[in-house]
């Protein structure tokens, strides 16, 4: 979870701490050519930097840089994001305009400063922020009980926790009719929680019943198995269980899964459309702009790599656009091209648009 630590936009800047792998990938999109980067770093400082009339072998030493971006690389298997540019503030000991590297590694803290930060960009540092963006449905089930809590920003509300005692497996008669009826009663509890807002659900437990469980949703409840986003193993049951899968991280998983579902959703809708013919979707620049002219687009679709890898000229003009779009009541969702959703929207040019009313 992305840590903002203070936030002042009429001086421009954001300070933050990437405290996970996925903070590096928003701050990869976020951080462009020209913004100014400040960060602790390590420099070798050479003594021709320090007055000395014979070369020395340097020092290397922790600074306090400025740095002016000229790119951004982010690499994922080392699990680092790398900041070149030209130092333009630094102490005495080194001189500016030279050429730096900021290295940066999790739980370091940085502060960046724009000319002027986009809605997208705050939207994208305020979803980092949160650990999730709707509630979930954790269900842990096993062969001795069930719990129903729902995340809340605080921690978890536990709805219900019930103990039950089904009979042995040498009774496999007896014991297949009453797993059959603690299922539905379970199923009955679940769904009075997930009927108000229809929230996704994870459901997870020890050893094989979670997964005889979510089998059961699917043949008695496809509308509420529909809304399951993850199944998932853990060494405790009921509300312990719950308590430690928030702990382990299994459940971050499935937040950013989340995400991916929804990008998915809205490029499928697209693609469905499309492929009826229906004039209430457009793709395209072109296309796109024609539509947010009239006013037409009540979801706006684009790739994160036509924000981050346009000329500054490209890239005023999409933001433009995303202004106009939210002006006129539109939403905007920016798609990770690091999923297939991403991919499939980079083959319609990287844009597209659901409209409120067709276009002939």
């Amino acid at each position: 979870m992305l840590k903002i630590l203070e936030k002042n936009l009429k001086k421009g800047f954001i300070k933050v701490i990437p405290e996970t792998f996925d903070d590096f990938w928003h701050l990869y999109n976020i951080i462009y050519k020209n913004d100014v980067v400040y960060a602790y770093t390590s420099r070798e400082i050479k003594p021709d930097e320090r007055g000395y009339a014979r070369p020395k072998r340097g020092e290397r030493v922790s600074v306090f840089l400025g740095v002016k971006v000229d790119s951004v690389t982010w690499d994922k298997l080392l699990g680092r994001l790398r900041i070149h540019g030209t130092i333009c503030e630094a102490p005495e000991i080194v001189p500016n305009g030279t050429h730096h590297t900021l290295n940066l590694t999790l739980n370091t803290p940085l502060t960046i400063v724009k000319k002027e930060w986009a809605r997208h960009h705050l939207e994208r540092l305020e979803r980092a922020s949160r650990t999730s963006e709707k509630p979930i449905i954790i269900v842990a089930i096993d062969d001795e009980g069930y719990a129903i809590a729902v995340t809340a920003q605080y921690g978890i509300e536990v709805k219900v926790e019930q103990s039950v005692k089904l009979p042995g497996k040498l009774e496999a008669e007896k014991r297949t009719a009453a797993t059959k009826e603690y299922f539905q009663k379970v199923l009955d509890s679940l769904r009075q929680i997930w009927a108000t807002a229809h929230s996704p659900i994870a459901i997870i437990g020890v050893g094989f019943v979670k997964d005889e469980f979510a089998k059961f949703l699917k043949s008695e409840a496809a509308d509420v198995a529909k809304s399951v986003v993850d199944v998932k193993s853990v060494n405790n049951g009921g509300v312990a269980g719950i308590r430690e899968a928030l702990r382990s991280g299994v459940l971050l998983k499935t937040m950013k899964r989340l995400r991916i579902l929804e990008e998915a959703e809205v490029v499928e809708e697209i693609l469905k459309r499309l492929g009826k013919g229906e004039a209430n979707v457009t793709y395209g620049f072109t296309e796109v702009m024609k539509a947010v002219e009239l006013g037409a687009v009540t979801k706006l679709v684009l790739a994160d790599t036509m924000l981050r890898d346009s000329s500054d000229e490209n890239r005023l003009l999409i933001e433009n656009l995303m202004k106009s779009v939210e002006q006129k009541g539109g939403n905007i969702i920016v798609l990770s091209t690091e999923h297939e959703a991403g991919e499939k929207l980079l083959a319609l040019g990287g844009i597209a648009a659901l409209l409120r009313f067709a276009i002939h």
